[in-house]
This record gives structure tokens, sequence and C-alpha cells, in this order.
């Protein structure tokens, strides 16, 4: 429950986050498809950009709402099929996370059509540039997927290949302030551009 302001008078108003909502790291969340019902809540995150990792064109609604808050939209058309299963593009998952992993873009939102496979392979390749053990990547995913976790994205995030990863994002410093700390921040040396992400006109 929280207090929305209406012409100077304060009102009660519930604010619903969208399905599958979590923050993944400070500034750094993960949601399914946000609907209007969720736009409140998501005014309290003050998103600066929101990756989009589905297909099909960003709901007409949804759009109106980003240009209403000045909130940047990166879509990465992944297909979402079950069956026939559709193999996880490496170099699509790699561009949206040099956009993730960019400070500039922060707050930030992930969201594919229901934040599981898709946002929860995302998140995963997160965690092993983090340093994540494998079993801990596939722990969280499984905790957001469920019954309906998918042998293919655990195979994809076993196999994909962080080094390479890494080595492309040679401008960024990564400062972690104390052991074991969540507070990591990532920084940039200069303004290279490190994505080619098409960056949806909204």
């Amino acid at each position: 429950m929280g207090l929305m302001l209406e012409n100077g008078v304060a009102n009660d108003a519930v604010y619903v986050p969208p399905s599958n909502f979590s923050m993944v790291e400070e500034n750094i969340f993960r949601s399914g498809l946000p609907s209007p019902i969720n736009f409140p809540f998501l005014e309290t995150l003050n998103l600066r950009s929101i990756i989009y990792l589905c297909p099909e064109p960003y709901p007409e609604e949804n759009c109106k709402f980003l240009q209403s808050q000045n909130i940047r939209l990166f879509q990465f058309g992944i297909e979402g099929k079950k069956e026939p299963p559709v193999a996880m593009s490496t170099d699509t998952i790699s561009e949206a996370l040099k956009v993730l992993i960019d400070v500039r873009n922060h707050p930030i939102l992930i969201h594919c059509k229901r934040g599981k496979h898709r946002t929860g392979c995302l998140v995963g390749c997160l965690r092993k540039l983090q340093n994540w053990c494998l079993s801990s990547v596939i722990e969280e995913y499984q905790r957001f997927a469920g019954a309906k976790s998918r042998i293919n994205d655990m195979k994809f995030m076993e196999t994909y290949d962080i080094l390479s990863m890494r080595q492309s994002l040679y401008s960024i410093i990564y400062r972690y302030q104390g052991y074991g700390s969540n507070k990591r921040r990532l920084l940039y040396r200069g303004e290279e551009n490190v994505h080619k992400a098409r960056l949806a006109s909204i």
C-alpha cells in the first residue's frame, strides 16, 4: 500500500509489481511483461531503460508509458518457443548483456513475456560474469522457471563463453565495495561504444 498525490491530495493506492518481479542487483530488476496496472509501481523504480527479450512489437500502451517517463527501450528479439525448441543466440545474449551492465542505462528492467526463460538466461549469463558457480546460476534460474525449467536453457548457460565476453568488455572497470558485498559497481573508463543493440525509438 502506498500514497499517491493527485492534485495535491494524498490518496491511498496499491502498487502492483509485474509478474515474477525481483531485484537482481542494485538498480537491475527482472519481471514478466508489465501491464498498465503495473505502471504506477514501475514509476517508483525511476527506470532509465528496459531490455525487452521478445521479437513481437512492444505493446502500444507500454510504449506510451515509456515515452511519458523518458525510458529507453532496448529490444532483442529472442524466440520463446518450447516446441520445437529454438536455440538461444549467443550473439544476441552477449549484446543484451553489454547493455545490461552499462551503468549509464541504470536503473534497468529486464523482461520477456513471463520473466522465466529468456530473462532467466540473460540473468544467468550475468551471474557467470560475476563469477557465480554454475550450480547457483541454475538454482536461481529454476527458482523463477519452476516446473517449466528448460534443459536447453540450462545447457546454454552452462556452455556460454564468458571469457570471450570479458575480452569484449575491456573498457569496463569492475569495482567491488568490500568482500562479498552486493554493492557491485561497473564504471566506464571512457565513452567507448561497447554495444550494438537496437535502441528503439519510443
